[in-house]
């Protein structure tokens, strides 16, 4: 039988759910694409796998993982621009 590939989506908004490693335990977290991707980018950019970098932002956090990690991009993308326009 042949094997249907799925095709994953390229929109932006499309919240996708993934699986990650949080020191040693495994869980899910839902996120936009756009999100992930900015994620992705981030930890590469500081030599992080995603996981190192989700670990990071669960050890600060207060509220939930999804929104820690959604605002921790948020103030990465907003320190990026105000050391670029200083």
């Amino acid at each position: 039988m042949p094997k249907i590939e799925e095709k994953q989506s390229t929109n932006p908004e499309e919240i996708r759910k993934r699986s990650v490693v949080i020191a040693g335990h495994c869980t899910s977290v839902s996120l936009e694409n756009a999100f992930w991707s900015a994620l992705k980018s981030i930890a590469t950019s500081r030599g992080l796998t995603v996981n190192q970098m989700v670990t990071e932002i669960d050890s600060r956090r207060s509220g939930n993982l999804s929104s820690a990690i959604r605002l921790f991009i948020l103030n990465s993308y907003r320190r990026l621009d105000t050391d670029q326009t200083v």
